[in-house]
């Protein structure tokens, strides 16, 4: 049986620095592209198969450096994930110059990665639009501008949401022994929250998603931190055990519907709660937060935890297809600097 392709959020404005370091808006394309059907296994136990989307063709000519900026974390595990995944986006392009860079408790900073270079493409190893990647990204920059006036930089979009993400996310569900699909299964699908409601409004967005586009028990989203159900809650609530309630996700103008195909709350009937509840981490690396959610929700009765997003070969397709992307953004707007000066 083959299953639709997800579909995307829509996208959110990026920001480019040009010369003297001034940042401006770069409007992004909505949606996503390039997402993988899955088959879906015909018994328990089946592995789970995703189908390769062919790699973004890169634009032609000489192609600026990648700078790839992740969160960082005291935890090594953090960074070797960076690591690898970045090793593999080298195999698939060789020649491509690309550095790492971390907003904090690891170095390189992003100043010292882009120490040498002319021009690069700075993408955020992000899996939401949040303080990080509006705030904190733009500021590195512009700082980074000021010093090297003639230094120039495009910052393109975070790597989610995409399409292939939830694929990745069904890919580690799978090395979990878990049957993608599964009527009888609940997702509990976790990330680390934020203080930015819009970015935990992505995450009740891509539950929904996920809901309709499988035909799982159901699929509620959880944060790990600033936000509400955490993913013991969503647990507990879908054992029958307590009322969930939540704040992620609930402003205007996203989707409210629900994530549930049947009743789950301490009311329902038994028969029509979940016989498996599994958690999916919507997180790139292992760290603290990882272990916390795996630590907690099988205390709360989970009976089956994935891994997190790690190097999966999903997310190199998704980080060359966004530098891809960029780089045609930020050669038009060197065109367009070149047209009208001064602007």
């Amino acid at each position: 049986m083959r299953n639709p392709p997800l579909t995307g959020v829509q996208g959110t404005p990026r920001t480019s620095t040009g010369a003297g370091g001034s940042v401006t808006p770069v409007p992004w394309p909505t949606g996503a592209r390039g997402a993988a059907p899955i088959q879906a296994p015909g018994a328990p136990g089946t592995p789970v198969t995703v189908q390769r989307t062919p790699l973004t063709p890169l634009p032609r000519g000489p192609l600026p450096p990648l700078v790839a900026v992740a969160h960082g974390s005291r935890d090594p595990r953090a960074s070797a994930t960076v690591e690898a995944l970045l090793e593999d986006v080298r195999r698939a392009r060789p020649g491509l110059l690309i550095r790492e860079a971390y907003l904090d408790h690891t170095r390189p900073a992003l100043g010292e990665a882009l120490a040498g270079l002319d021009e690069a493409v700075v993408l955020p190893l992000l899996l939401t639009e949040a303080y990080h990647s509006r705030v904190d990204i733009p500021s590195a920059l512009r700082e980074a501008g000021a010093a090297r006036p003639g230094l120039r930089v495009h910052q393109g979009p975070t790597l989610g949401p995409h399409p292939l993400l939830m694929a990745a996310l069904e890919r580690r569900l799978a090395e979990a022994d878990v049957t993608i699909g599964d009527p009888d299964t609940a997702v509990v699908l976790v990330s680390a929250g934020s203080s930015d409601p819009r970015a935990n409004a992505v995450i009740a967005d891509m539950a929904r998603t996920w809901a309709r586009s499988r035909p799982w028990h159901s699929v509620i989203p959880a944060y790990a931190s600033a936000a509400s159900p955490t993913p013991e809650q969503a647990v507990l609530s879908l054992m029958g055990g307590a009322d969930l309630e939540g704040d992620g996700g609930a402003i205007p103008g996203h989707d409210t519907g629900p994530w549930r195909r049947r009743g789950t709350g301490p009311g329902d009937d038994a028969g029509t709660r979940p016989r498996r509840i599994v958690i999916a981490p919507y997180l790139l690396a292992s760290g603290h937060f990882a272990d916390k959610i795996r630590r907690n929700t099988l205390e709360a009765g989970a009976h089956a935890v994935a891994g997190p997003l790690g190097p999966a070969p999903e997310l190199a397709t998704v980080l060359l297809g966004r530098y891809a992307e960029a780089t045609r953004r930020f050669r038009a707007g060197r065109r367009l600097a070149a047209i009208l000066p001064g602007r």
